[in-house]
């Protein structure tokens, strides 16, 4: 495999690559990820299933999407190919360290600001379909944002979770009730990152660096949402959004709504514990 990888890179590099050092990188629960150097240039891969050549591809157009906005800062894609039963995509290798640094939180914060007030888009959606996490992430163009999200994320997210026989409600209900908690809320729509969680961003050299990206045009809501489900971003961070981009009051409101979508996502990919989370989550959003 790693003849076939050192091969295809040096024919996109068009100069000999060979690996003389790998070094496995914590890359979280779906990907094996690596470090490949050839004692002078050094490069990140993440290597999955064949299958999930599609998801990698989907990555490098979002990637691309957000280098044009000029505010993030992301990794830069240099391929994405095939070998035997596993697919890869190798992007430029960046040192990285946990997100720590208050300055690094206040940047990031007014870069993604800047994200969200960048490029002009009249509807919600995306050019394609991609993924959040390797779950296929429908992205047809809607007018209205609160039929977009309660059909295109929650909707989705409910019906495959039924496939899989986990069912929380009736999801024509659930559809229903999340549309009225968003109906008149039609915010102008912004490129999102999609995935923004602690374990999607770092520290580098060159300042925060983002990565993971699920994009699309949406409600710059979800994106700070994601930010505050798991393990909420420093003080610093939402303060420095703010100076920017200050929030409507109505944003604590709809926070549960949006983030019920990552909840589902985290039901299919990994079930356990996510399975009666969400379930107390639904059961709050229909209690309100």
């Amino acid at each position: 495999m790693w003849q076939a990888i050192s091969q295809q890179l040096s024919e996109t590099l068009q100069f000999d690559f060979n690996i003389d050092e790998r070094i496995a990188i914590d890359g979280g629960d779906i990907n094996q990820c690596y470090m490949l150097s050839d004692g002078e240039e050094r490069y990140f891969i993440k290597i999955n299933e064949r299958r999930h050549r599609v998801v990698f591809e989907a990555e490098a157009r979002n990637l691309a999407a957000l280098r044009a906005s000029s505010t993030l800062f992301v990794p830069e894609f240099v391929a994405t190919g095939a070998t035997g039963e596993r697919a890869f995509i190798i992007l430029n290798y960046i040192p990285t360290r946990a997100l720590a640094l208050d300055s690094d939180s206040i940047k990031l914060g007014e870069q993604l600001a800047r994200l969200h007030l960048w490029g002009e888009q009249k509807e919600y959606g995306f050019d394609e379909d991609n993924y959040i996490g390797t779950t296929l992430q429908p992205n047809s163009w809607h007018k209205r944002w609160s039929s977009f999200f309660s059909e295109q994320r929650v909707g989705w997210q409910l019906q495959l979770l039924k496939e899989k026989g986990v069912v929380f409600a009736d999801i024509d209900d659930l559809i229903q009730l999340i549309e009225k908690q968003l109906a008149g809320h039609q915010p102008t729509p912004s490129l999102l990152h999609g995935n923004l969680c602690q374990g999607n961003t770092s520290s580098s050299p060159f300042g925060p660096l983002c990565f993971n990206p699920s994009s699309y045009w949406g409600d710059r809501e979800c994106d700070i949402a994601m930010t505050q489900l798991f393990k909420p971003f420093s003080d610093s961070f939402y303060a420095s959004y703010q100076s920017v981009a200050p929030l409507d009051s109505g944003f604590i409101a709809r926070q549960p709504v949006y983030n019920l979508y990552h909840l589902l996502n985290h039901c299919l990919l990994f079930g356990g514990e996510y399975i009666n989370q969400t379930n107390d989550h639904i059961r709050h959003l229909l209690a309100r």
